[in-house]
């Protein structure tokens, strides 16, 4: 069996989109002929963490862990606070001077990102454990983006063919916009993301529309691989029909913070059954951000009918995905919103609910969602669409759907389209 060598920032525990893509892959690949041996962090700084996932794990997958130091622990040693990175900083509505000195540090020096220390020590060490191993194929995966320049460095070092995977934007990511960049740092973000485009010998993305935004930065021959729905995740109960109720449960699953809005759908859902009692029931599963747990506290409607059972773990979710009878998407509304295609998307289409998504009606997930005939796309501010179409799921319309070839976005399947991508690198 080949040996491919995955350099990735998050893995199990890490919780969240990130690390789902690669653990999945990382699963199935031995199917094909790739045997993955994992490169990751021993003492990473991120804010979310399933324990659950490191069952997941194949016992026969090699996961080599290298430390880490990262500038956020320093940052919490002189803020006597925890905050666990800039993004967490950028949430606050009134930073103090040392939380705006540190996001203009993250934008300025700290590039491409705060794991960049890792980067020379990585190199070195991988280095060596090249010489020991035959592997055909390099890959890594960012965000963070400084993943890529340790795949880069290594290629340089011992020619072995590279793929880089890329969940969000380089140069175009809306987080930088975020940084206060000045025009030096940003030259050097797009110099070292062309370097990555020259040399590596396969660029992966997760949409058409990031695909053609890469190629339009420079970038060659970029292949889309989505991200999907495991088989083994989705338990059987699911593949029953929700149960009827005399109310209404919406799910949403996910992150709820400054670019993803809920109060379009929070007005349009009010506006519908603020006149009632107990005929409708909200569930936020997973982290939110403060406008909504005051919203909760303020509001005595919505007290009633909103839950905010905090960040579960993976498995547990479907618990909740059973019980709904409508599963709420919000996206992103940035400039990088059309290519954005959150994992939890095929998750809820592998559970044959209802999907009503808040997002681009142009975008890429839009256009999943209406070619498979999963659910309802509405502009975020489009509230009178929202309106009715809340009237008419509360009549019974638009409830449920026919499952048609949702295996093609089966994490297995998905998995073939990079083995066969390697194939290709490797002969080269």
């Amino acid at each position: 069996m080949k040996r491919v060598l995955i350099i990735t920032y998050y893995w199990p525990p890490s919780a969240g989109s990130g690390v789902q893509r690669w653990l999945k892959f990382s699963k199935y690949l031995p199917e094909f002929g790739w045997q993955p041996v994992i490169f990751t962090p021993e003492n990473p700084d991120f804010a979310l963490q399933d324990p659950s996932l490191e069952k997941e794990v194949d016992k026969h997958t090699e996961v080599l862990k290298f430390p880490i130091w990262e500038p956020y622990q320093l940052f919490r040693t002189l803020k006597k606070q925890q905050p666990k990175d800039t993004a967490s900083i950028l949430e606050y509505k009134d930073p103090g001077m040392l939380d705006q000195l540190a996001v203009w540090l993250r934008g300025n020096l700290l590039i491409p990102d705060p794991r960049l220390f890792w980067v020379k020590p990585s190199v070195s060490f991988l280095a060596s454990i090249c010489e020991q191993n035959n592997f055909e194929a390099i890959i890594t995966t960012g965000p963070p983006h400084s993943m890529h320049l340790i795949g880069r460095n290594l290629k340089r070092k011992t020619g072995i063919p590279w793929l880089a995977d890329f969940r969000d934007p380089w140069s175009n990511w809306e987080f930088l916009d975020t940084l206060k960049l000045s025009q030096f740092a940003r030259k050097k973000h797009q110099k070292l993301e062309s370097s990555v485009f020259e040399e590596a010998d396969s660029l992966v993305t997760i949409s058409p529309t990031f695909k053609n935004e890469m190629q339009g930065i420079g970038a060659k021959n970029v292949k889309v691989i989505l991200n999907g729905f495991d088989t083994a995740d989705i338990p059987e109960t699911l593949s029953k029909p929700a149960s009827q109720s005399s109310v209404l449960e919406i799910v949403y699953s996910g992150v709820i913070d400054g670019i993803r809005d809920p109060f379009p759908f929070l007005r349009a859902l009010k506006t519908v059954f603020g006149e009632s009692t107990g005929k409708v029931r909200l569930t936020f599963v997973g982290r939110v951000n403060e406008s909504i747990k005051t919203l909760v506290a303020q509001d005595s409607w919505f007290k009633a009918h909103i839950a905010l059972p905090g960040y579960v773990s993976h498995k547990t979710v479907f618990s909740f995905y059973e019980k709904a009878q409508l599963l709420l998407l919000i996206l992103t509304n940035t400039k990088n919103a059309k290519g954005n295609i959150p994992g939890k998307l095929f998750e809820y289409m592998a559970t044959g609910r209802e999907i009503l998504a808040l997002g681009d009606p142009k975008g890429d997930s839009a256009s999943i969602i209406n070619s498979s005939g999963a659910g309802k796309v509405f502009a975020h501010q489009d509230e009178e669409g929202l309106v009715q179409f809340l009237r008419g799921f509360a009549k019974g319309e638009n409830q449920g759907w026919t499952k048609s070839d949702i295996q093609n976005y089966s994490r297995k399947n998905i998995t073939q389209q990079l083995a066969l991508l390697l194939e290709g690198i490797a002969k080269t």
